[in-house]
């Protein structure tokens, strides 16, 4: 059967916000022997019910739309997502295999603490929507009021407070930031490590720590039980008040950013088949800018903006530079 629609038409069809899916493209697509002619999978480095399992989910009917294949979410958890990262690397590079994943901070502590036998080049970021932060915060009936207030404690005795984060963190980088800005003994302070954001924020709103730094995004299902008080960004996110790190240390100031979650490709495919690289690069940004998708994710909090490759390659390498001036920290040196 001979068909009018070639695969740049489809994507055409798809960026204009038509169900193409129901209109049998997939077939015709297999009849001539183009990319995609079978179903592609979705790797996430994570077991199910975190962020990137949600966002893979959220977000695969409408790349799935945009490519005309059913997707197939794969959870490859285990390691900080050494294991699914390692896993995707092991699959061929012809686009049946997609990552879906925090490439930041993961990525670098694979390869910084790890002993990661790749590198991150290894990896093409197409997209990194969801840009985390780390917020500083309190429970909403401590009194502690604003950062200056932990600032002046923990100078006077670095004892005085509890502070809940996850070891080998960005969270716990920031800390530190924010500790030798300010002559704080970090060393002398009373850490709780938690395995994991959600019980680190639970910690938080219940009391059990005086402060905690975890990602903000997380947070925001709790902002009744809360007070935030430091963002670690050089703008104000997700409306919460208090203080950004560039009001407290500067604007020049050293910060990591927390989860840059989103998606991925064999940075290989760029030379091996950079006809199939570019159609996936095609459909991610079309599925990104979907508006039923953008409506989808939206209410599930879910992040859909589009950054594109360059900048989201450039932002991953720059969060990595940081993370690697303090590799001793992160190794728990």
């Amino acid at each position: 059967m001979n068909s009018k629609f070639s695969r740049r038409n489809v994507l055409k069809v798809a960026g204009g916000g038509v169900a193409m899916a129901a209109l049998g493209m997939p077939s015709i697509l297999r009849a001539q022997g183009s990319f995609p002619d079978r179903p592609i999978n979705i790797v996430v480095p994570f077991d199910t019910g975190g962020y990137n399992d949600r966002l893979a989910r959220a977000f695969a009917p409408f790349l799935q739309e945009a490519l005309g294949q059913p997707l197939t979410i794969i959870n490859r958890g285990g390691a900080g997502a050494l294991l699914g990262h390692t896993f995707f690397l092991q699959q061929p590079d012809d686009g049946y295999t997609i990552l879906c994943t925090s490439a930041a901070p993961y990525l670098p502590l694979n390869i910084l603490t790890q002993n990661a036998q790749f590198a991150l080049d290894d990896f093409y970021m197409v997209n990194l929507p969801s840009q985390d932060y780390t917020l500083l915060a309190c429970s909403s009936d401590s009194d502690i009021q604003t950062i200056d207030d932990v600032i002046s404690r923990l100078k006077e005795d670095p004892t005085s407070l509890s502070v809940g984060l996850q070891p080998a963190s960005a969270d716990l980088v920031n800390f530190s930031i924010l500790c030798e800005a300010n002559d704080i003994d970090m060393a002398a302070t009373r850490m709780v490590t938690y395995d994991g954001g959600g019980p680190a924020r639970n910690a938080v709103a219940g009391g059990v720590v005086d402060i905690g730094l975890v990602g903000g995004e997380g947070f925001l299902p709790l902002a009744e039980q809360i007070r935030p008080l430091l963002t670690f960004d050089s703008r104000q996110r997700d409306n919460w008040e208090g203080a950004i790190v560039t009001d407290v240390l500067g604007a020049e100031a050293d910060f990591v950013v927390g989860s840059q979650r989103g998606w991925g490709l064999h940075g290989s495919m760029q030379e091996s088949n950079p006809e199939v690289f570019q159609i996936l690069v095609q459909a991610i940004e079309t599925a990104s800018k979907n508006p039923a998708a953008i409506e989808a994710l939206t209410t599930q909090q879910l992040a859909t903006d589009w950054y594109g490759p360059e900048e989201s390659n450039q932002m991953l390498a720059r969060t990595s530079a940081v993370m690697e001036q303090y590799i001793d920290l992160l190794q728990g040196q």
